[in-house]
């Protein structure tokens, strides 16, 4: 009855053209946009160590590559679809694996968790912060 899990057609009758999937506004042929181009480009070029993870198309989300350097700083862009692939490997030179065969690098999962560890005592220092200011500025505010 209901298929909900088939593509539209995006260029049948009355198709947009790309544009009611997530960025797909002004998409042709579904390849990457040039400012995630530019961006890929220019990231590449500052940092040593970059490889890149292309990431499938979900039902939330279009196909995407990952950028990961040696330190496991990473950036994510979306690439279009399986014709972005070769426009980011042509114009960048990185090197691309596929993230659903060779998994994502260490380096950038101890990043995440280095940070998240950061964002974690960031939040704690910040909580006893305001709580000392309660304290100093009369007691706990209740009943006043």
């Amino acid at each position: 009855m209901f298929n909900f899990f088939r593509r539209r057609n995006d260029r049948g009758p009355g198709g947009s053209g790309g544009a009611g999937r997530p960025g797909g506004a002004g998409r042709s042929g579904g390849t990457v946009t040039p400012q995630a181009l530019d961006h890929l480009r220019a990231w590449a070029a500052a940092r040593t160590g970059v490889e890149g993870f292309v990431e499938p198309e979900t039902l939330v989300n279009e196909m995407s590559v990952v950028f990961v350097d040696g330190q496991g700083e990473w950036t994510r862009r979306p690439i279009g679809g399986p014709r972005g692939i070769d426009d980011v490997a042509s114009a960048t030179g990185v090197p691309l694996y596929f993230a659903e065969e060779t998994g994502y690098p260490q380096r950038m999962r101890d990043r995440m968790e280095r940070d998240r560890i950061v964002r974690r005592r960031l939040e704690q220092m910040e909580r006893r912060e305001r709580l000392r200011d309660l304290r100093e500025d009369g007691g706990t505010g209740a009943g006043d």
